[in-house]
């Protein structure tokens, strides 16, 4: 079994969002990670089921899957790259960033998508760990449960730097909640090489019982920065061996949110640098 890509479009910002998902389904991705951002599908624009029901048909006439991202940088807040998170001291902020994952919960179940990522934020300055682990508990109730009544799983991403920044933390999340039918995991794999104790493909291995989206870039060792693929230092046909082996059906998705001035011609090598690494696994 072939990992199945998509392509975020974090990394086609420049393109609108009819014309991209074109582009991805003429290169031939199976699917897309749709960022509920200001110039792709607002999530907090008016007559949002409308405009979600235009998308969905698109993807169906294209014939692409997709997931739902939730990692736009100033959705929330035009002076804060991703504040309000589910940590902020403002419980008001919390709640924001929670009506806002609760809405692209809904998105989701409306374009059909296999899941909801989110993350969990930075723990704030002065913020004791053990309140920002119960921040995040309270904020994330009421998003598991709309995930809960629309069957779609929320998929968290270990971040570097925020509060649930690897595969650890994330159990630990997940025991906290008292691991929940529709939590999962976001695992990307350039994050996997810059700090985990584990290889990349080791990592898709342990985490495989809950993996739900796949994000896949270059990068270096302890270094957060996503690179266009040969550029880092990933073993990447073990990879999709890994991700092979573990019968993952879901998107794996290229993440190069750095890159939309050149995001179609990225695209385009993103995609034959995968299907050569596949002929290698």
């Amino acid at each position: 079994m072939r990992p199945r890509y998509g392509y975020g479009t974090n990394g086609l910002t420049d393109l609108r969002l009819d014309d991209a998902l074109g582009l991805l389904a003429d290169l031939g991705y199976e699917g897309v990670g749709l960022t509920l951002d200001h110039m792709h599908l607002d999530p907090l624009a008016p007559e949002l089921a409308d405009r979600t029901r235009r998308v969905a048909r698109r993807l169906t006439a294209l014939g692409l899957d997709v997931t739902v991202e939730t990692g736009a940088r100033y959705i929330l807040d035009p002076r804060r790259k991703h504040g309000p998170t589910l940590l902020d001291p403002d419980p008001a902020g919390r709640a924001a960033r929670t009506r806002l994952l609760v809405t692209a919960v809904q998105v989701a179940a409306d374009l059909g998508a296999h899941a909801v990522h989110c993350f969990s934020g930075v723990t704030p300055e002065g913020t004791d760990p053990d309140t920002a682990w119960k921040r995040l508990e309270e904020a994330m109730g009421p998003v598991l449960d709309a995930a809960d009544r629309a069957g779609i799983p929320l998929a968290v991403e270990p971040e570097p730097g925020h509060l649930v920044g690897d595969l650890a933390a994330f159990h630990t999340l997940r025991h906290r909640l008292g691991d929940p039918p529709h939590l999962g995991l976001t695992l990307d794999i350039g994050h996997c090489q810059c700090l985990e104790p584990a290889s990349p493909a080791a990592c898709v291995r342990e985490a495989a019982p809950w993996l739900r989206h796949v994000q896949i870039e270059d990068m270096r060792r302890g270094v957060h920065e996503h690179l266009p693929f040969g550029d880092g230092e990933i073993d990447f046909p073990a990879v999709l061996d890994a991700l092979a082996a573990t019968g993952y059906q879901g998107l794996t998705v290229v993440e190069l949110p750095r890159h939309s001035h050149a995001g179609p011609e990225l695209a385009r090598r993103s995609m034959e640098f995968l299907r050569a690494q596949e002929v290698r696994a």
